[in-house]
């Protein structure tokens, strides 16, 4: 089967926002390749064109392009967490100088979105116990970043203290 590798368009940030990905999931992941514009541009000579990366397995591309177009909602990159400890050591680190918005959803300081969820939301969300999955719904829509806690207590039909 063919990779899809997502390509991410940057102003001139490619390799600052590759490195600080890298930084932030560490296990299986590196860049694995900078290029840079030569005589033809359209960016500078010797400046990086594009950065190659690898997160947790994952490969994409950076792209240094202009500043032309910018990140929006419409392309987030979900972060499944097993534990509250998870979830708040990704929160940290790529909302660092972004923006917190609701339902477990940020936006880095890149401008690149994220949704931080725990492991067990589907599990919590499922069709077959409808108040239950009413009730955690109604929990997420209420949390900026997610509380697993708060939403096993939301779904056994209790309120977080």
């Amino acid at each position: 089967m063919p990779r899809i590798t997502p390509f991410l368009w940057f102003d001139d940030q490619a390799e600052e926002a590759a490195r600080f990905y890298v930084s932030v999931f560490r296990k299986d992941s590196k860049i694995t390749a900078v290029r840079r514009y030569g005589e033809s541009g359209p960016g500078p000579k010797g400046s990086v064109m594009t950065v190659a990366f690898r997160l947790n397995r994952q490969h994409f591309v950076a792209l240094n392009g202009g500043p032309h177009f910018k990140f929006t909602e419409a392309v987030s990159f979900v972060i499944s967490c097993e534990t509250q400890r998870e979830i708040d050591a990704f929160w940290g680190k790529l909302s660092k100088g972004g923006k917190e918005m609701q339902c477990g959803w940020l936006r880095d300081k890149y401008g690149l979105c994220w949704q931080i969820v725990p492991s067990i939301l589907p599990k919590l969300l499922q069709a077959k116990f409808p108040d239950r999955s009413e009730r955690v719904m109604k929990a997420i829509m209420g949390m900026v970043k997610l509380d697993i806690a708060a939403l096993r207590l939301a779904h056994a039909g209790h309120r977080a203290p």
